[in-house]
């Protein structure tokens, strides 16, 4: 009997699986050539392939993407917060596109565009029935070239002919001062480059022009995440230099790393609070996880996302490139976040998330226990808000985006973010809009009682319960129409918001918001019992 080594093995098990890689290769390859050759309709070979791409990438991770030539200025905006274009957000109605919001300072804005305007045309090609993703691509190119606009506004058609710019999104939209000036708030929405950099500068001129200053939020909420190097420089404002903030660990052993800060702080002394949600990921859970393993931050708001994953731009043939998931990171306690194993998958194909079986306990620095495998987990839990019903249908048939569309054209000021509020008037006029509008909606009872009647119609109760399901219905209707007093206060919060954002953009939209936002309230409370 011939026995062979364990190099020996290794070595026969890198040419089996190099020879089933070819193999599956030329199988492909193959594929593709007799589709060529034999079917029906001419194959267009871009579109194919790409869809043959991004079906094997779908096996694994949703974070492993392949990007064409044609959506490189995707790719700039998701790493730089960078693209080529006027600066507005764009919404989809119906068939027809609108301008949601132009940004401050940008092109769209600076041409006298507004929300509510309907995007009639690009470089003379209609945009009805195209996707926001189709007129996006078409408003989006070379800084310094130009984009003719048809735009429709209460009815009248005009042009305006915009000059692109290189739009760099703000990742620090806002910073400024809560409970009574004792306590310094930055909001973080992405993090692209720099973006250590400008919390940096918020945090120093928070301290420099509140002297005051006991403490400081920042806020993490809906942060998708982005580059790795951004968060521990963050991190770095906060702890001292030389600091551990993550580990990446992968397939090749070579590109392990550990990251340490690398700069001074600014005050690793002052209370720090971190707001997150379901919504943070990424980048922001190693800023929210290490600021919680160090002892340095306490974590206010709902469980993180759990996205432990870490990918690599890899550049490919034509000016494409690939994103790739190459490691997992772990944070200074040594726990992975990651909450679903993309490498195990149920009958249905779907990833399944870590058991709780498989969840392991480590220690923060000061001693407290912390667990792996689902996201951070908040050191003071604050209930999710849930939309009610007529919020629901007010954001869904954009009837309070209609209504601040029309104030606006009506209202030339408000009141400064910092004071406005919807007066008492104010709202009455909105409900009186919405009985123009005959606003109507279906509850989660109604949509019960309909099935409840199918279900009895087929096991013939239809006719001993319809009365009192009937009965049930009218209480409904009669309990709707006082839901716009019943969730005024919710109401008046989306009023505000819209229209102050239509005043003072993104930035009187957060600073609005503080004021009555729960989750901040209670940061505030735990950084004033420090």
């Amino acid at each position: 009997m011939a026995w062979v080594g364990l190099a020996g093995l290794g070595v026969r098990a890198q040419e089996d699986r190099g020879f089933e890689i070819a193999k599956n290769l030329e199988i492909f390859a193959n594929v593709y050539k007799q589709l060529n050759l034999n079917y029906v309709d001419d194959v267009d070979p871009g579109k194919t392939i790409k869809v043959a791409i991004d079906a094997m990438l779908a096996s694994l991770d949703p974070y492993t993407n392949y990007f064409p030539e044609s959506q490189m200025e995707d790719v700039k905006l998701q790493l730089l917060g960078e693209y080529g274009g006027v600066g507005s957000l764009i919404v989809q109605r119906g068939d027809s596109v609108y301008i949601s919001e132009p940004y401050r300072d940008l092109p769209a804005a600076e041409a006298g565009l507004m929300a509510g305007d309907r995007i009639v045309a690009v470089d003379g090609q209609s945009t009805q029935g195209k996707t926001t993703a189709d007129v996006s691509s078409a408003m989006r190119g070379q800084a310094g070239t130009t984009v003719t606009l048809r735009i429709e506004r209460d009815g009248k058609e005009f042009d305006r002919t915009l000059t692109r710019r290189a739009i760099k999104l703000p990742n620090v939209p806002y910073y400024g001062m809560v409970a009574d000036g004792t306590v310094g708030y930055i909001k973080l929405d992405e993090f692209t480059t720099d973006a250590a950099k400008h919390v940096r500068e918020a945090f120093v001129k928070l301290k420099e022009e509140h002297p005051g200053m006991k403490g400081c939020i920042l806020d993490l909420r809906g942060n998708g995440g982005g580059l790795m190097n951004e968060a521990v420089d963050i991190v770095g404002i906060w702890v001292p230099r030389g600091t551990l903030v993550v580990e990446t660990k992968g397939k090749i052993a070579s590109k392990n790393m550990k990251s340490y800060t690398t700069q001074q702080p600014v005050d690793t002394e002052m209370p720090l609070a971190v707001i997150i949600d379901g919504a943070s990921a990424s980048a922001s859970e190693i800023v929210s996880g290490s600021l919680q393993d160090l002892d340095r931050a306490v974590v206010v708001g709902q469980r993180s996302f759990g996205k432990g994953l870490v990918q690599n731009i890899l550049p490919m043939p034509y000016n494409s490139q690939m994103k790739v998931t190459v490691s997992k990171y772990y944070i200074p306690s040594g726990r992975c976040i990651q909450a679903i194993d993309y490498s195990h998958r149920d009958e249905q194909g779907r990833a399944l998330k870590v058991p709780d079986s498989l969840k392991t306990a480590f220690k923060t620095k000061g001693g407290r226990t912390v667990y792996d495998g689902f996201g951070i987990e908040p050191d003071v839990e604050v209930e999710p808000q849930y939309m009610s019903n007529i919020a629901i249908a007010l954001t869904q048939k954009f009837l309070i985006f209609d209504y601040a569309t029309r104030y606006r054209r009506t209202h030339k000021a408000i009141a400064p973010a910092s004071q406005f509020e919807v007066s008492d008037s104010l709202y009455d006029d909105f409900c009186r809009y919405l009985k123009e509008k005959k606003l109507s909606y279906n509850t989660v009872t109604e949509r019960v009682i309909k099935d409840l009647r199918d279900v009895a119609k087929q096991e013939k109760y239809a006719d001993a319960i319809e009365g009192q399901l009937k009965e049930i219905e009218a209480t409904m209707e009669r309990e709707k129409e006082s839901d716009l007093q019943k969730h005024r206060e919710e109401v008046c919060e989306m009023l505000k918001a819209e229209l102050l954002s239509r005043y003072y953009y993104d930035q009187g939209r957060i600073e609005g918001a503080l004021r009555d936002d729960p989750v901040v309230r209670r940061a505030v409370e735990e950084l004033k019992g420090k």
